[in-house]
This record gives structure tokens, sequence and C-alpha cells, in this order.
């Protein structure tokens, strides 16, 4: 099945390691990205194989549409995307911008007749579930999400189903949920970035005790980024994945107390664990639970690593990545 794929977006976090894995598969990919992220300004563009690098903005029509000519397939990642501290501080900009995205990429491989477009939406479409583990048919009968980012996300679904509706481009819909791994960079500001980068930032720059937005009793599936790239490229590979949606996802629930405690054993451990609780966000949600059995069924598609085995490694690349020692922790007075 492999051909010639566009990856937007493709120079992000998740991105690159979708792109490594469709290389693996023999895909000739071209990678369209603006290059707005820390991540995708760090890539070494050296991966091996049929790999192609394009900087643009893709809210672009006109320049979109000339880049997807010639490709039979697209994964649309690209959108504004960070922490919930930068889905407070950008609502507009989030929502505003990647509708452009997804009008631009969708009409573009509507003209250049794809057979596939491959949406990367997001756990934050389930900001108002009540029934957990929350099922890929919860979302058509939930209360749409708060945040302007869930409802952009959401917003991209729709899309996907009203150009099947009208032009008959076929789709699928991936749903990650709390990526984490290597490349991932801690932001400037708290919540600018996930909570992994932004606790191991605090801990290695000698926060102690440490502080934990709300009550730390928020419950994530953390699900290892090599993971959620081989379930975007599986579903993209799978006829049974037209026209339909999947939560990619680790079945494990883990509070945000229990990882501040994995991540403290692993960057300072000669230090007693403690922590403050501060006020955090207003749409911090209480619980994101996915049942995933709708992608282990179909797809035959589950997540392999465990939390406590990849995040040694995740601190190791954010020493490295933040100046520190990469051979040992880094431990401040605090």
């Amino acid at each position: 099945m492999p051909g010639r794929i566009v990856v937007t977006g493709g120079e992000g976090f998740i991105g690159r390691a979708v792109v490594n894995r469709l290389l693996e598969r023999g895909w000739h990919v071209r990678v369209i990205d603006d290059l707005s992220k820390p991540e995708s300004r760090q890539g070494d563009r050296s991966r091996t194989g049929e790999v192609e690098y394009i900087e643009q903005d893709l809210t672009d029509s006109g320049r979109t549409a000339a880049l997807f000519e010639g490709f039979d397939a697209c994964i649309n990642l690209a959108a504004r995307i960070g922490g919930i501290g930068y889905f407070h501080r950008h609502p507009a900009e989030i929502l505003a911008e990647n509708n452009l995205i997804y009008s631009s990429t969708f009409n573009a491989a509507v003209r250049a007749r794809m057979s596939r477009m491959l949406y990367v939406s997001s756990s934050m479409v389930f900001e108002s579930a009540t029934r957990f583990p929350s099922r890929e048919e919860d979302v058509a009968r939930i209360p749409p999400p708060r945040t302007a980012y869930g409802c952009s996300k959401l917003i991209g679904e729709w899309y996907c189903r009203a150009f099947w509706d009208q032009y008959r481009l076929p789709y699928t819909i991936v749903r990650p949920f709390n990526a984490y791994g290597i490349h991932e960079s801690p932001g400037e500001e708290v919540g600018y970035a996930h909570v992994i980068p932004d606790l191991v930032k605090k801990i290695l720059e000698g926060q102690h005790p440490l502080e934990i937005l709300g009550d730390g009793q928020q419950t994530r599936c953390f699900t290892h980024v090599s993971d959620i790239a081989d379930g975007v490229v599986t579903a993209l590979e799978s006829e049974a994945a037209v026209n339909e949606d999947f939560n990619l996802s680790s079945p494990v629930e883990t509070t945000v107390l229990e990882l501040a405690e994995m991540l403290h054993r692993i960057c300072d451990p000669g230090r007693p664990f403690q922590v403050v609780f501060v006020d955090g966000f207003e749409h911090d949600i209480r619980r994101r639970v996915p049942d995933v059995t709708k992608a282990k069924q179909v797809l035959g598609w589950e997540a392999r690593w465990r939390l406590e085995d990849k995040l040694p490694e995740v601190v190791r690349w954010l020493e490295t990545s933040m100046g520190g020692d990469p051979a040992g922790s880094v431990v401040a007075d605090g």
C-alpha cells in the first residue's frame, strides 16, 4: 500500500514520530510545516528514506493546494496547539487559525483526488464526557468542548464528515491521548507545554516543594509517542479504518500527583517528595479515560509502553536540552 503522502505539521512532536514510522513502512513523505513550534525548529532533517521538507504556512490555500498535487494521502497534524496555559491565553488565535488550516488542507486534498485524509484529532473532544472509559460514539452524544482548542479539534472531525458527504473524500479520525516522549520541550511559562515537560523543568530547576496545579487528582492516560505513531500509520494502512474514528491511548489511568512522584524519583531521588497545591486553570479536566476496544478489535492496535518504562529517557532528553548533565540528575537547592 505505501505510496506518496503529505504530513502536515510533520516536524512537530507527534509528527516527527509519525514520519519515522512512515519511512519504516516504505512511504515517500512530504513534510509541510511552518516551523512555529520549538520542537519543529529543532528538527535535524537527517532521517534516511524518501522524505522532503517544505516550510509553509498552511493557512495559504493557494500554496497548500499546489503542494498536495501528486500525492495519494494526507496525515493532517497541523494545528495551533500547546498546554492548558496556551489554550487559555490564545483561544481566538487557536480557533481562527486551525479553521483556516482545515479549510486549506481539506480543499487541497479534494483537488488532489487523495484516497485518504487521516485527521489527527485530540482527546480534548471528550472534555464534557461523563462516561468512563469514553467510547468513540460518545463524542456525538456529549456537549461540545468548553475550550477553543477542544472545539477546534471537534470542528476538524466535522470537516472529515462534511468533505466525505459532499466530495467523497475518504477519511479516518484518530484521537491521541496525552502523548509523551522525547522532542517535546517545556514552555517558557507553566502550562504552555504539557504536564510532563512542565513538571520535569520545575524539578530540574530545583523547585522544592514542587508546585502542582489544582489538587493533583486529575487523571490522564499517558501514551508514548511511538505507540501513537504506530497507531496512526496502522489506521492509515487499514481499509477497515475508512470513514471510522479511533481512540489511540494507553488504558492506564494515572493521577497528576502519581506522575509527579514518578518524575521526582527519577530527577531528584535524594530529596523527600514534597508538593504544594496552587490554583489551576479554569478548564482543567478532572478525568480523561478512553475506551480503546475499537482500535484493538478493528486495527489490531494497542499501546505497548508503560509510563514508568519510558519516563527515564524523557528526563534524560530534557536534561540535555535544558543544558544539564544527561548522565545524572540535576539537583539544586530550593
